[in-house]
């Protein structure tokens, strides 16, 4: 087998792994539905594949996905997964492939960064920093919006997580035999709260996927109940103008300023 491809991608990725996907000829306006009628505004969000729930809304700079809430209790090693592959450790489940909302993000003017490295000593993921945002509506038709953070307890200070995710980018693993390319994060590492090589999203701490050592639990009490529809944006945040010296944030990570979050559970 040949080793692992970091993504350092650019269009490379789009044009081997998403070029029928987002095509204008394949694209279609179509909002996220369900949706009522006051709420189909002009936001101009694009539906990038025909069986996937995932648009892109370019001029916002969005990228929004359906998806449900998968669990609520225990700990945890992602945030959110693709449907089908690791619900008992994230929160949400995500109707889409990993590749496809990385397309998406590239599409939007993201960078993707570096996964995660041990070798030869630890490196944490670099990136540029993407929010994320959870909209939904609950059993009476109210509409909320959380901060994902919000949705997650960092286990050693018993708060919510206060950590950012960074655009890390995942890899690409070549057959060897058939030369056919296979994204990593397919297998479920898309949002993670552990580090993995994998990963499209990360956390840039170093943060165990050991059972023993695992930094986050779901924080029960504000997630809304199991099977419950979703809609996550994905936001890359824009590095401030160069100044003299650059603030930094807890984490290491430059001071950024968050563009402003969707209001309401339809975009």
């Amino acid at each position: 087998m040949k080793p692992l491809v970091t993504l350092g991608i650019g269009m490379a990725l789009v044009a081997a792994l998403t070029c029928h996907d987002l095509r204008a000829d394949d694209a279609t306006t179509e909002k996220p539905q369900p949706a009522k009628k006051e709420d189909q505004k002009s936001t101009n969000l694009v539906r990038l594949d025909k069986v996937h729930e995932v648009w892109m809304e370019k001029k916002k700079k969005w990228v929004v996905v359906n998806g449900e809430v998968c669990l609520r209790e225990g700990q945890l090693e992602l945030f959110a997964c693709p449907k089908g592959t690791k619900e008992h450790e994230s929160v949400i489940s995500l109707n889409s492939k990993a590749y496809l909302i990385h397309a998406a993000l590239l599409a939007v003017g993201a960078k993707p960064g570096k996964p995660v490295s041990w070798d030869p000593k630890y490196a944490p993921a670099k990136g540029p920093i993407i929010d994320v945002h959870i909209l939904w509506t609950d059993k009476d038709g109210k509409r909320h919006r959380a901060k994902a953070q919000e949705w997650v307890k960092h286990v050693p200070t018993g708060k919510p997580m206060t950590y950012d995710w960074v655009f890390a980018g995942s890899s690409v693993w070549v057959d060897e035999q058939t030369g056919t390319k296979h994204y990593q994060a397919e297998a479920g590492d898309l949002v993670c709260l552990s580090n993995f090589s994998t990963a499209m999203l990360d956390l840039p701490i170093q943060s165990s996927g050991e059972n023993s050592n695992l930094l986050f639990v779901a924080n029960t009490e504000k997630i809304p109940p199991l099977a419950t529809k979703v809609r996550v944006v994905f936001i890359p945040r824009p590095a401030k103008k160069p100044q003299t010296t650059t603030p930094q944030k807890e984490n290491g990570s430059p001071q950024k300023e968050e563009k402003k979050a969707p209001e309401s559970a339809n975009p």
